[in-house]
């Protein structure tokens, strides 16, 4: 396992800034899908004429040399197909989405992400393209979007079936992100787990829709996980409303459970008269932010002990799950500051929670799911990896930690 704790860094100067690399690598593998999905649509045009052996009429010819779109970050490399008419008139195909002569624009770093986020509904799909390559993209029709939409759903369904045993998993983050959109009497939202393999790397490891509250949602996302050769995670990130804990205790038993300080300082605040808040929040983060256990602890019992008389609702919101929320002193203190809140999951959804509530009239719930998803894949690719990650290793392998410092033999011994 050490071996994968080796950097590379040949040639990290010459690298593309990730921001730019990732906008540049996503533009690109839009337009080829989009281009690909015009492509099928012409030959379906064409479908009816037949050679006289039966083969068809139309068929695929190769590539125009390759040629760039000029953005403001970069050039996007494009392959036009062409097409050859076995029988009958000659067909030439010709892409709306990428023309002959297209305009230079400077709009594809603003344009990319409303590719993603409203590129899911056909009625807006023109109108993002639009903002990437000019007018022309208004030629698109609704079956080329439709074939695009398809290919997404494609690509999140292979993605939701691969193995997860080829990595071990030490920390997991779980939390519901509403969409907006309402089935019956419930809210939609969808059940988003992110996980730290042994490298340190942050993956997405399920987006699936449920009920946020419901156990029963989420037995079934970590089954699911479970069927896929996840292993059971050291420690489990999350708020502490949700289901998600009793279906953890039931599916991976051994896991250590951490609620979410964010969460929690919130719903105590809200408990409080603004006046008292700022003062109250400082005494909170004097409890997460302490060095040690035992500090936290006694900074927990001077806020008990201030507010409990005019404010019995913080203190008693603020003592539930109280052992839960020490949970990370037992690890690593390099990786206090990402284990001790959801922050990895609430930070990557927070732009898509706006963009949902203004595209919830257009999406399906299938619609919500992959639109989240294709944001999910956008964000993943310019995580950095888990800071301390080399104590990864030991984390899985069951060394102990006090305090965030690793506990030697000798020392367990006299304990």
């Amino acid at each position: 396992m050490s071996k994968n704790n080796v950097i590379e860094l040949e040639g990290r100067d010459t690298r593309v800034d990730p921001l730019t690399e990732l906008l540049l690598e996503g533009a690109q593998k839009l337009v080829y899908q989009a281009v690909q999905a015009e492509l099928y649509a012409c030959l379906e045009q064409y479908s009816d004429r037949r050679t006289e052996d039966g083969h068809a009429g139309v068929v695929r010819n190769g590539y125009q040399p390759e040629r760039e779109i000029q953005t403001g970050i970069g050039p996007v490399t494009v392959k036009i197909p062409k097409v050859r008419a076995k029988t009958g008139e000659p067909v030439t195909f010709q892409s709306a989405l990428v023309p002959l002569y297209v305009r230079k624009t400077k709009s594809l770093e603003a344009a990319l992400p409303w590719l993603y986020l409203k590129g899911i509904s056909t009625a807006e799909m023109g109108a993002a393209l639009e903002v990437l390559v000019g007018p022309n993209a208004k030629g698109l029709s609704a079956s080329t979007v439709s074939r695009l939409k398809q290919t997404w759903a494609q690509e999140y369904r292979t993605w939701s079936e691969e193995r997860l045993d080829k990595d071990q998993w030490a920390y997991i983050w779980a939390d519901g992100v509403y969409s907006g959109l309402r089935a019956k009497q419930a809210k939609l939202c969808a059940l988003v787990i992110i996980g730290v393999n042994e490298r340190g790397e942050k993956h997405f490891l399920a987006i699936e829709d449920g009920v946020r509250e419901s156990t029963q949602s989420w037995r079934e996302v970590l089954l699911d996980l479970k069927s896929r050769g996840m292993n059971a995670p050291k420690l489990a990130i999350g708020d502490g409303a949700m289901g998600f804990w009793a279906a953890l205790e039931e599916v991976y038993s051994t896991t250590r459970q951490q609620r979410c300080w964010m969460h929690k300082t919130m719903n105590v605040l809200n408990c409080l008269p603004k006046s008292t808040q700022p003062k109250a929040k400082a005494a909170l983060h004097a409890i997460w932010q302490a060095g040690t256990k035992p500090e936290a602890e006694n900074a927990f019992d001077l806020f008990v002990e201030t507010y409990d008389a005019k404010y019995p609702k913080a203190t008693l919101c603020l003592q539930k799950d109280r052992e839960e929320r020490m949970a990370f002193y037992d690890f690593p203190a390099k990786h206090w500051q990402s284990i001790r809140t959801s922050n990895p999951i609430e930070s990557t959804f927070g732009t898509i929670r706006h963009r949902i509530k203004r595209s919830k009239s257009c999406l399906s719930r299938d619609g919500m799911l992959h639109m989240m998803f294709k944001l999910g894949m956008c964000a993943e690719k310019k995580w950095r990896r888990l800071r301390g990650f080399n104590y990864l290793a030991k984390v899985i392998t069951g060394i102990k930690f006090r305090d965030g410092i690793e506990v030697k033999a000798v020392d367990q011994v006299a304990a």
